[in-house]
């Protein structure tokens, strides 16, 4: 008996490795060349494991993206709120957000760069990347706290706040060769003097 739970131990134990093994080859093929690009044939073959074994570990494409998704952004969390709810001024809340965040998008921009790409045609990635944009509604939230009432529910500073959080924001300023605190300044500084609507 004791030698069948140690060889059950064993194999669950392979297993689990063999499931890492492939989730780890997901996501460093969709860092490389994004979701829609990664076959499930280059998966195994990074993973060092049959076709069928992928499949048998994750039966939907969901599944997969999903391990991919929760062990990506384990190893890269975004700027947890606790940062500056704890230790900054409300007032200051929205340089030290729009910083932090920038700097973040500036560390991983890889693979935000092709999930973005692959977001509209990869249907279960679109799912995946929901909680992403819930996160990104509070940051808008946070970042407009420090603002009086009526600029806190004003249409535009509204839109500034949630454009100032997109990746696709930061990307651009990068392209153009703004640095993370000077983005960060001209963002915080356009909500403070947007028309209140």
């Amino acid at each position: 008996m004791k030698k069948r739970k140690y060889n059950k131990t064993v194999r669950a134990e392979k297993e689990d490795g063999t499931r890492q093994k492939i989730v780890e080859a997901a996501m460093n093929l969709h860092g490389e060349i994004g979701p829609a690009r990664t076959t499930i044939s280059a998966i195994a073959d990074r993973a060092g494991v049959q076709r069928l074994t992928v499949y048998r570990h994750f039966p939907e494409e969901n599944e997969l993206l999903g391990a991919c998704s929760s062990h990506w952004l384990s190893l890269n969390p975004p700027p947890d709120p606790a940062s500056w709810r704890e230790s900054v001024a409300p007032v200051d809340w929205g340089l030290a957000i729009l910083s932090m965040l920038y700097h973040y998008y500036g560390e991983t921009a890889y693979m935000w760069d092709h999930c973005y790409r692959d977001r509209e045609s990869v249907a279960a990635l679109h799912g995946q990347m929901a909680g992403f944009d819930a996160y990104l509604d509070m940051l808008s939230a946070d970042v407009l706290a420090s603002q009086p009432a009526d600029r806190r529910t004003g249409k535009m500073c509204h839109a500034v706040a949630r454009h100032a959080v997109q990746f696709s924001t930061w990307q651009s300023l990068s392209k153009a060769g703004v640095e993370n605190s000077e983005m960060a300044a001209l963002m915080d500084d356009w909500l403070h003097k947007c028309p209140v609507s």
